[in-house]
Formats: structure tokens, C-alpha cells, sequence
């Protein structure tokens, strides 16, 4: 037996850089140590855990959410680069888990490494949900044609941008955050891009009506065509030939040439985008005998229906919730810190009240800089400045019965504010246009705060937050 904990991290994301991060701070690891200490080392001075991440992804931890920034093309790949947990974390790059002896507490690798465990950790994200459109694939085929892209990972977002030229026809199938965003970064970049929605409005998680009409008509303005209430039927591909140069073996591939829409109208496209939404990985904790429901089902100390197994981040469910927030995975990472360490994470980067978990609070926001792409800047009717344009939503949107709600809108400037108040607490709210900063507002929403003794249309004033 060893008096060192063993902690094994599955998934090198956000959620699962964070944790190995606060992990060997909170301990304070010495990088030594968990490269293998030799024979003889004193008891004294071993660590009190060793640390091992294993991702699949080759690239350095990096912040998801700013993906779309670097396809517009913004920010480059370092820029958006996760703090490294350090030499303090022995990392497996590149390397898949196949399966989890939980008898054992060992994980077996596709690479044939067997690791063991402790304590284990899964943080293995959420795949995209890939719809079951006609001709995407071939039968006995899983690949999908050339020109068709989820937009998930680095790699997803490195593909995208060599494939983009000014003037290719792009379709962005699903208009919620993520596929607003592609749509976004792809006119960046010059693409004539049609964004196709299957819902009544854009983003209807997170915005009300007119707050979605308002985005669309900025969207438009940057020189993307919407289209809701549409569903697409399929796709057309056609044979390419392989290029001069290939091996002599290399045979024809399947490229996108246009998407089918449910009433019979075609788009030509040589870029597709599959933004439908996400699904928590699970495969690897059902295949263990874990319990599963949207989710891998945590408790409030993040931990499964196996004592020594937590999961945290995009595949986790945590009573009856699935997150899919880049909040919700840091927090969650905060707290499990503090369980695995028997003591709070570094007060200075956990969330308050880092233990129990008993969910997140989480604010959506998105930045849609008209300076980065368009025809048509959105600008101020008097001033003729160019206006940024920001989107913000959290909390309940829609009142119930007997809430107050209290809407600012200006639409000659693409200006909306609505908050939702119940009581004297701020339970919900929208917010587009020129916002700076969330400010007092957001903070008083997190925080659960009970709101000053002021008139509600204060809250939607400059003074009152933003």
C-alpha cells in the first residue's frame, strides 16, 4: 500500500485542466514526485496525490468558448490557451480510455497503457450531436463528407479556417449559441453564409421573441441570410477525384455540394456546419456499470454511484441537470478540489461556496463585433459610431404569474433589456446591444441578492449596472 493518493483525470478540457490545476496547488506537488520517484525514497517525502491527465486531444488545454474567435480569426490558437497544469501532472496527450476496471481501479488506454487509480475523475465533455440527415453518411461509412464540419474542438475550428475563402458558400445548421457564433466568425472571414434554424426564433434557450428578431436583424446586417421554422432534409455530396500528388492507392471522396431543405429548396454550399447541439459523453461510465441518465449522476460532492469514481464538467448531471457551461465545469472543478484534497480549493481561483455543490448560476454571454465582418456595420443613428453588439441572458426569461418584468427597447439601435423580478429578487434576464460590462446586475443575480429599494426601470439604466 501507498500513502499517496492516486488521482486519475479523464479528459484534458477545460473542467479537467482546472481540476489537475487546483489540484496539485491545493496539495502542493512537488513536480519530482510524480514523474516516478525511485526506489528508496523516503516516505517523508512523497506527495500526498500524484495527478494524471489523460485527453484525447493533442492540443494544450484551451478556453472552448472563444473557438468561434479564433475561426473569425480574432484571437489565434495561443491566445485562448489554458494556464498548463504544470510539470506537477503527468499528461497523456493524444491517448483514448477504452475501458474502466472498476474491480481493479485501473483504466486501460487504446495505447495499451494501464493506469491506475484512486481516485478517478471523469471529465469527458460531450460530443456533437450529429443529425440524421440524408446522404451525410454512406452506408458502412461513419466519416462525413469533405466540406461537413462540427465545430467542437480545436481541430473542428483549424479545419474550418483552412477550408474558408471569401465568397464560399457556407450553411450553418442549428441557430443556438454555438451556431449563431459559427455564423458569425464564418462571414468574418468573408464566407456567404445562410444560417438555417429549425426552431421559431434564434438562441430560444436563451432569448424571448423580439429579443431574438433584434438578433437577427444584426446578423443580417452583417450579411447572413436567416431562415427559422426551416428544417433541413439532407445533404448533396458528389465524388472528387483525389488530387495530383496523392498516393496511387488514394480513391475519390464525398464532398458537400449543397443541403436539402424539408420544402424542396436546395443551397448550394461547400461548407456545412453541424452546430445541433451537444450530447454528454457517457459510453465509457454506462460500459462500467455507472449510473447514467442524461448524464453520468453525480451527488453533491460530485461523486457517482462508485465512491471512488466523480465526474465532472459536460458529462455530468448533477440533480437532474446537465450543465454544458464552461461555468458550471470550473465551478464543479473548484468543488471537487476541496473533496479530493479533504480541504477548499485556493480561495483565490475557487468559486464561493466551493463545497457542497449545489449547482451553478451561470450567465451566457456572446460578443458579436461588428467591426469583424459585414457589409453593414451597425452604427448609432446620431452619432453614426460603430456599435458593439453584446448578448447576455441568465435566469428565468419567461415570468410566471405575479412576477414583474421590466423591458428597455430601441431597435433603430438594436437595444434590448428585460429583467424578470419575483419578490424582491432578480430572477431572470435578456440583455442585448452596447452592454460594457454585465456589471452590478449579474453579480446581484449570482449572488441571489435582494434588490436595493429603487425603482426596477433603475435596473436597466446605465447607473444601474452596465
Amino acid at each position: 500500500m501507498t500513502s499517496t493518493k492516486r488521482v486519475v483525470v479523464i479528459g484534458g478540457g477545460m473542467a479537467g485542466a482546472r481540476l489537475a490545476r487546483q489540484l496539485t496547488a491545493a496539495a502542493g506537488t512537488p513536480a519530482a514526485a510524480l514523474a516516478g520517484a525511485p526506489a528508496g525514497v523516503e516516505a517523508a517525502s512523497a506527495p500526498a496525490l500524484t495527478v494524471t491527465l489523460i485527453g484525447e486531444e493533442q492540443h494544450p488545454p484551451y478556453n472552448r468558448v472563444l473557438l468561434a474567435e479564433v475561426l473569425a480569426g480574432r484571437y489565434s490558437p495561443e491566445v485562448i490557451a489554458l494556464p498548463e497544469p504544470g510539470d506537477a501532472v503527468r499528461r497523456l496527450s493524444g491517448v483514448r480510455v477504452v475501458r474502466i476496471d472498476r474491480s481493479a481501479r485501473r483504466v486501460l488506454c487504446d495505447d495499451g497503457q494501464d493506469v491506475p487509480y484512486d481516485a478517478l475523475v471523469l471529465a469527458t465533455g460531450a460530443n456533437p450531436v450529429l443529425p440524421p440527415l440524408r446522404g451525410l453518411f454512406t452506408d458502412g461509412r461513419g466519416d462525413l463528407p469533405d466540406g461537413v464540419h462540427p465545430f467542437r474542438t480545436m481541430e473542428d475550428c483549424q479545419a474550418l479556417a483552412a477550408a474558408v475563402r471569401p465568397g464560399t458558400p457556407a450553411v450553418v445548421i442549428g441557430g443556438g449559441l454555438l451556431g449563431v457564433s459559427a455564423a458569425r466568425a464564418l462571414a468574418g472571414r468573408g464566407a456567404q453564409v445562410v444560417l438555417a434554424h429549425q426552431g421559431e426564433h434564434l438562441m430560444e434557450r436563451h432569448l424571448d421573441t423580439d429579443a431574438a428578431a433584434l438578433l437577427a436583424e444584426h446578423l443580417e446586417a452583417l450579411g447572413i441570410e436567416v431562415h427559422t421554422e426551416c428544417r433541413v432534409r439532407g445533404v448533396e455530396t458528389r465524388l472528387r477525384e483525389p488530387a495530383a500528388g496523392q498516393s496511387p492507392g488514394s480513391t475519390a471522396t464525398r464532398a458537400v455540394q449543397a443541403v436539402e431543405l424539408a420544402d424542396g429548396f436546395r443551397l448550394d454550399a461547400e461548407l456545412v456546419v453541424l452546430a445541433c447541439g451537444v450530447r454528454p459523453r457517457t459510453g465509457l461510465a454506462r460500459a462500467a456499470g455507472l449510473d447514467v441518465g442524461r448524464g453520468i449522476r453525480v451527488d453533491d460532492t460530485l461523486r457517482t454511484s462508485d465512491p471512488d469514481i466523480f465526474a465532472i464538467g459536460d458529462c455530468a448531471e448533477h440533480n437532474g441537470t446537465v450543465y454544458g457551461l464552461a461555468g458550471a465545469a470550473q465551478e464543479q472543478a473548484d468543488v471537487l478540489s476541496g473533496v479530493l484534497t479533504e480541504r477548499p480549493a485556493d480561495p483565490a481561483d475557487a468559486a464561493p461556496g466551493a463545497a457542497p455543490y449545489t449547482g451553478t448560476r451561470a450567465l451566457t454571454r456572446l460578443t458579436l463585433a461588428s467591426q469583424t465582418a459585414g457589409p453593414v456595420p451597425v452604427t448609432d443613428p446620431v452619432t453614426g459610431r460603430s456599435l458593439p453588439f453584446d448578448l447576455a441572458a441568465f435566469g428565468e426569461t419567461t415570468p410566471r404569474p405575479g412576477d414583474d418584468v421590466v423591458r428597455l427597447s430601441d431597435a433603430t439601435r438594436t437595444f434590448y433589456r428585460k429583467v424578470v423580478v419575483r419578490g424582491d429578487r432578480l430572477v431572470g434576464g435578456i440583455l442585448l446591444g452596447d452592454l460594457g460590462t454585465v456589471g452590478a446586475l449579474a453579480r446581484t443575480w449570482e449572488g441571489d441578492e435582494p434588490l436595493p429599494a429603487a425603482p426596477l426601470l433603475h435596473l436597466l439604466t446605465t447607473d444601474g449596472g452596465f
